[in-house]
């Protein structure tokens, strides 16, 4: 019992003390620590945040050497491909110049096939040689002279010019070409081979067909069919032709215009 009323006794006095008055803090002169503390640690953080950058510079100028050596890199590669590039268009330059020089020579046998075309239709009308029984065009020597002489079989003036014709074979050589046309066109190839054979003539001899007569005519007018006159013309390598002659003539006035 003793004990309980103690008990009591120590609540009814803890409940009836008085409130502990509050105490006035005490003001001095000097800062606070805490003060100086928390300055000390916000020169600290600076620091270390001044340290952090320089880190981050660091291993951003390692960054920056490294993309500086990449476009090098890239540079090299670039390089390359300008000189593979370079070396493809001598290739196709190569390839153009031969394609050039074909174009180059095809016009060039154009322009021979236009030349023919343009050719007067005599030139291109087909006789027999009366000797060997070819036939054969006189556009077919194109690129050497031709020298024509029409004629006739009972013509002593022909037999003269011929005579002096056949003298000059050995003075041209294979670039000139002697043909005699004979303006009989009724006679027969064997007729005129058997008369320049027993003249002794070797070069080419052909008789003329009614139509080759006629053009013949159309271009040199009706003496070509005319055969004391001696009727006679030469046609150059490239197919143009002199005008018509007439006359028996030397050796030498038949080799210039040969040659001329």
């Amino acid at each position: 019992m003793k004990k309980l009323f103690l008990i009591l006794m120590l609540l009814l006095a803890a409940c009836t003390s008085p409130a502990a008055e509050p105490v006035a803090p005490v003001i001095t002169n000097e800062e606070p620590a805490a003060v100086v503390d928390v300055e000390e640690h916000d020169d600290m953080m600076d620091e270390e945040m001044a340290e952090e950058p320089m880190e981050e510079t660091a291993a951003e100028e390692m960054m920056d050497e490294e993309m500086a050596e990449e476009p090098m890199e890239e540079t090299a590669a670039e390089e390359m491909m300008d000189e593979e590039m370079a070396e493809e268009p001598m290739e196709e330059t190569a390839e153009e110049e031969m394609m050039d020089e074909e174009m180059a020579e095809e016009p060039m046998e154009e322009t021979a096939e236009e030349t023919m075309m343009d050719l007067p239709a005599w030139q291109t009308l087909s006789l027999t040689n009366a000797r060997t029984a070819e036939t054969f065009t006189l556009a077919d020597f194109a690129g050497k002279t031709v020298f024509v002489e029409p004629m006739a079989t009972w013509c002593s003036n022909c037999l003269q010019q011929l005579q002096t014709v056949q003298s000059l074979q050995g003075q041209v050589g294979d670039d000139v070409v002697f043909v005699a046309l004979s303006v009989e066109t009724t006679i027969s190839a064997a007729e005129l081979a058997t008369y320049a054979q027993n003249q002794g003539f070797d070069f080419h001899f052909a008789v003329m067909t009614p139509e080759f007569l006629q053009a013949l005519a159309a271009e040199f007018g009706q003496t070509i069919a005319n055969p004391p006159a001696t009727p006679h013309f030469v046609i150059n390598p490239d197919g143009s032709f002199t005008s018509l002659s007439t006359g028996i003539e030397t050796a030498d006035e038949l080799l210039a215009k040969i040659q001329g």
